[in-house]
Order: structure tokens, then sequence, then C-alpha cells
């Protein structure tokens, strides 16, 4: 789902007919003026998206932005000022603050992770471990903090995994049959195959056939041993178990990419809130 579409179903959920409470109680002709407060430390997340937001409700309101994306912030800083109609700077205040939160949250945690790595050559990755229709804003927010995007969807890469492996009945089964359905399919999308264990991995190694291995829940020497086995024959990848306490010891193995489903399915949101400016 696009970033408009995102946006324009958010506002049918949350204002549904109206935002009434705004409608009774304040009048037409008033104007105002708020900004957003950042109440703790972080990476901004969001902004453009939230600029979005008010011009959807309200093209008349003025949004003036004041920081970027990516930036580092921290208690009282002011990420963006709204002048307009105090209500409909109310009914685009929260669906804002969402979008905001939430990707600062992933930002942060993001970036994070990557400076934990930062001098190994490994790039931090994300999952599709997202929220429902919210994912190309996560994977937005991934980006902002320095990490890098998996696929988007079950679309545009052959991710062999171990139940396609079971199902197929074993690794070169699900290898061959991935094969004769991109010819079919006149399709050219890269082929990731994850293995559980140095057979699985002889056996692809043995094969063939794919751009990446993925190497799943393996420990960081069990990980080193298999990195060095590849020997840079195909892209590799660790994924399952890796946190902020061991992803460096997976990061110094020599793996090239390592998917941290953690990046957009337990975050904390970035504490910031919306209070109007006194005329």
């Amino acid at each position: 789902m696009d970033i408009d579409k995102i946006i324009e179903e958010a506002i049918k959920e949350d204002i549904g007919n109206g935002d009434h409470t705004s409608l009774a109680t304040i009048p037409e002709n008033v104007h105002g003026k708020a900004r957003l407060l950042i109440k703790e430390k972080g990476i901004l997340s969001g902004i453009d998206v939230a600029a979005r937001v008010f011009k959807k409700i309200d093209p008349d309101i003025l949004f003036e932005k004041k920081t970027n994306d990516g930036r580092e912030v921290g208690p009282g800083d002011i990420a963006f000022t709204v002048a307009g109609h105090p209500g409909t700077m109310l009914s685009a205040e929260r669906l804002a603050l969402n979008f905001m939160q939430r990707m600062s949250g992933i930002a942060t945690h993001t970036r994070r992770m990557v400076d934990l790595i930062e001098g190994t050559g490994a790039k931090i990755l994300d999952t599709r471990k997202t929220t429902p229709n919210m994912r190309a804003l996560e994977k937005m927010a991934v980006r902002t903090g320095g990490g890098f995007n998996h696929r988007m969807g079950l679309f545009d890469m052959i991710m062999i995994k171990d139940n396609h492996v079971d199902f197929a009945g074993g690794i070169s089964n699900a290898i061959d049959a991935a094969h004769r359905y991109l010819m079919k399919k006149k399709m050219d999308l890269p082929v990731t195959i994850e293995v559980r264990n140095s057979r699985e991995l002889e056996e692809v190694l043995k094969h063939g056939g794919v751009n990446r291995i993925m190497l799943d829940n393996f420990t960081p020497a069990a990980l080193a041993k298999a990195v060095e086995r590849i020997g840079h024959k195909f892209e590799t990848e660790a994924s399952g178990g890796i946190h902020a306490d061991n992803i460096l010891q997976y990061a110094r193995t020599g793996v090239d990419y390592i998917s941290v489903g953690a990046l957009t399915h337990h975050i904390k949101s970035l504490d910031m809130s919306m209070k109007a400016i006194p005329s």
C-alpha cells in the first residue's frame, strides 16, 4: 500500500464522519499555532509523512519543518510547527503523532543496531514482520535509521524457507522447482534459500542455483565456519535469535547481511507531543 493510501485509510478510521469534539468547541474564524515537541532522545523519522497528514486534512495549514528525518533529537527539540484553523490541526494531530512516534522508534532502534556493528562490513536488514498495511512506512523508517530493506513482500524475491523445503521434498527439489517457475513465468527474481544446519548447507553448495544463503539460528561460531565454507560463492545472511547483546559477534563472522525482525515488530515508540503555542 502506498503512503497516500495509508494516510487516507488512517483518516477514514480516525475521523469517520467528523471530528465532532473540535467541530463543536472551536469557532470557525479562529487561527492558531502549535509545535511538535520531542520528549526523549532518538532518531527522527516520519516528519514528511506528518506534513502529508496535515495537508491531506487541510490544504491551507502551514507546516514548517524545524529538522529532518534521520537527525538525532532530544527532549525539548521542536520537530515542526503548524499554523491554521485549530480544529483541523487537532484532527490531524493524533494521526501525525502515531506515524511519527512509531517510525521514530523504528529508526532509533535500527540506528542503535547499525552503530553496534560499525566497521564490520555487515549490513542490517529488516524483515516482513511489519504492521499490516504499514510496511511502506516501517521500512522507510528502517532506511532512515541506516538499515536496509529486505524484500518488500512475497512478490519480489524467491525466498525458500524451511517449510518450503519440507513441503517440496528437499532442498534440490525446491531450488529446481523455483527455477522452473521463474522460467515459465518469464520472471527474473533473486533466489535465497534458508539452511538450518551444516548438512543442508553442503547440499546447497553442491547443488547451487541460488543468490544468497540464509543461515538460520546458527551460533556465531557455527556461522563463522559456514561463512568460511561458502567462501564468497554466494551472498550470506544470518537470521534468528540476533539482538543487541550478540549482534556484534555475528557481524564479526564476515557475514554479508544480518536480518533482525525486532527492528519493526518489537519497538518502543519515541515520546513526543503537540502543544499549542499561546498567541
